[in-house]
């Protein structure tokens, strides 16, 4: 096989890879139904529709969360799996894909303005 054509398998093997990674869905790994139902029945008791009935400014819209650097998926789901202050832990709650899912589905959530 002549290195011209192994170069040219390897460029095609290449893009191929990087469109198809393109395509698939960023909440491949998050089931997003699954991740409503946990929100509704631990968190919407405190966080209806993304506000806070413990702390007006503690809320989970996307404003807050930049705020308080707790705009992404790790921050949110730390304080989901430890709690702060008010905020209860749910280690002992939920496991840890239900603790990412949910997490993932509060910044979805914030980034479409809690509609």
């Amino acid at each position: 096989m002549s290195i011209k054509l192994k170069k040219l398998i390897i460029i095609l093997l290449l893009t191929f890879i990087v469109l198809n990674l393109n395509f698939i869905p960023t909440a491949l790994a998050t089931d997003t139904v699954n991740a409503e139902k946990i929100f509704s029945v631990q968190c919407a008791g405190c966080h209806i529709n993304g506000s806070n009935i413990v702390r007006r400014g503690k809320n989970l819209k996307l404003k807050a969360l930049k705020k308080y650097h707790m705009d992404s998926i790790e921050a949110i789901s730390s304080i989901v799996t430890n709690g702060k202050n008010n905020m209860p832990a749910y280690e002992d709650r939920l496991s840890k894909q239900e603790i990412q899912d949910l997490s993932a589905y509060v910044l979805k959530q914030a980034e479409k303005g809690w509609r």
